[in-house]
């Protein structure tokens, strides 16, 4: 899934900061120390974050998976 532009909740933007607060997490800072840092608040919007997981690739991998499977099995 894709992350949201707005917060399920309250409705605030957080999509354009989506980016940001993946790279610097994927270098080692603390979650709760980027999303302050973002100036993201509020709980609402903090769960919007720290609770999202990037499936697409795990999806396209299966289906890849799938497709050669099918393939091979002749279905």
């Amino acid at each position: 899934m894709m992350f949201p532009i707005r917060c399920f909740t309250c409705g605030a933007l957080i999509g354009d900061k989506w980016e940001e607060y993946e790279r610097r997490v994927e270098a080692g800072e603390e979650p709760g120390k980027v999303l302050d840092d973002l100036g993201i608040k509020r709980y609402c919007c903090r769960r919007m974050f720290l609770s999202h997981y990037e499936y697409f690739d795990e999806v396209i991998r299966l289906h890849t998976l799938f497709s050669q499977h099918k393939k091979y099995s002749g279905r």
